[in-house]
């Protein structure tokens, strides 16, 4: 009796990629990184502030990058420029009082921010030790009214301003889509003051975000991001840094601020439109460029990551001497500048 014959099973390429380990998922570059480090500097009238720190090690190897964030955000803003610029610099962003980590207090104003600023400043920077500082809406007038102040002229060595102005911030905001004039104004006042509560992040909340902080052309992705850093913000904290924006005026403060800076503006920015940094550049006595973004809206470092980081880097290379690895400076990564993977030139540059 013979034997049945052996069968071979076949292996199929399938069946073979299949015991190959998973490739790791590629990280969102809106996800928070997990910081190095993170401490809590303490301002003048005692408000704690939640501090992180990424990149390598204290060093002199490592440059540092100080963030600042705007009004209704928190340091998960800048988690594109983190990601990129942590391999090669020591980055340091903080929640400004009342936002993300850092507990609310009763002291709400341009000189709490520039206390804040400067005590991050002093918590986490050698004596002397210089920085490139980069602020985005009211973080930009955090630097602004730090400027001529003795802790902020120590350690800046240039500013990176991001879609942000320093006076008549209601005035001019187009949010409200009628002609400028007193009917603007006061609707604009109202919208921007409102102490409704958000809510939850819906459809609606996420068109509605879109239309007053980004461009057209924002990627969902870009929005959901936003909408779920401006949603967790507290509805009075919210409107208590409103009504310090709503009376602000920064000009003189301009004028202080000596060091190198180069502004960002978004073209289709409603709550600050470019005229902001037109003016601005035309004010700043060391402006080393104004950069208009095509067709962007208020949020520039979420909506173009690639060109505020590479923005951010030509500072440091230009204004902070020092061995740096990483991207060369000026260069967009792929996920950064949805304009140049498309290959438009959609930048607009002057002095």
């Amino acid at each position: 009796m013979s034997r049945p014959a052996r069968r071979t099973a076949e292996r199929r390429p399938e069946d073979h990629a299949a015991q190959e380990p998973a490739p790791e998922p590629v990280p969102d570059p809106y996800d928070p990184p997990v910081p190095a480090r993170e401490l809590t500097a303490v301002s003048a009238d005692g408000t704690r502030l939640h501090v992180e720190v990424h990149g390598p090690a204290d060093g002199p190897a490592a440059p540092a990058v100080v963030l600042a964030h705007g009004w209704t955000c928190s340091t998960a803003f800048w988690a594109a420029q983190i990601r990129d610029l942590a391999a090669g610099h020591r980055v340091i962003a903080y929640d400004q009082r009342g936002h993300g980590r850092s507990p609310a207090s009763r002291g709400y104003g341009t000189d709490a921010l520039a206390d804040d600023l400067e005590a991050v400043l002093a918590a986490t920077l050698a004596p002397g030790e210089k920085a490139v500082i980069a602020g985005h809406s009211m973080g930009g007038m955090t630097v602004m009214a730090a400027a001529g102040r003795p802790g902020f002229e120590e350690h800046a060595a240039a500013v990176l301003l991001c879609s942000t102005g320093s006076s008549r911030l209601v005035a001019r905001s187009t949010v409200v889509p009628i002609p400028a004039g007193r009917p603007r104004t006061w609707l604009t006042r109202r919208v921007l003051g409102s102490r409704v509560p958000l809510g939850p992040v819906t459809p609606l909340a996420r068109r509605i975000l879109k239309y007053a902080t980004m461009g057209p052309g924002s990627a969902p992705r870009m929005v959901e991001a936003c909408a779920r850093i401006v949603h967790a913000c507290p509805r009075r904290v919210r409107h208590a840094w409103s009504q310090v924006l709503d009376g602000l005026d920064l000009e003189g403060h301009v004028r202080r601020l000596r060091v190198p800076v180069a502004v960002i503006t978004g073209t289709a920015d409603r709550l600050t439109p470019p005229e902001h940094a037109r003016s601005l550049a035309a004010a700043l006595p060391n402006c080393v460029g104004l950069t208009e973004l095509l067709r962007l809206g208020h949020m520039t470092p979420v909506e173009d990551p690639g060109t505020v980081t590479g923005k951010i880097r030509e500072l440091v290379a230009g204004f902070l001497p020092g061995p740096v690895t990483g991207q060369e400076p000026g260069r967009a990564t792929a996920h950064g500048s949805a304009h140049e993977q498309h290959g438009v030139a959609r930048i607009r540059e002057g002095a």
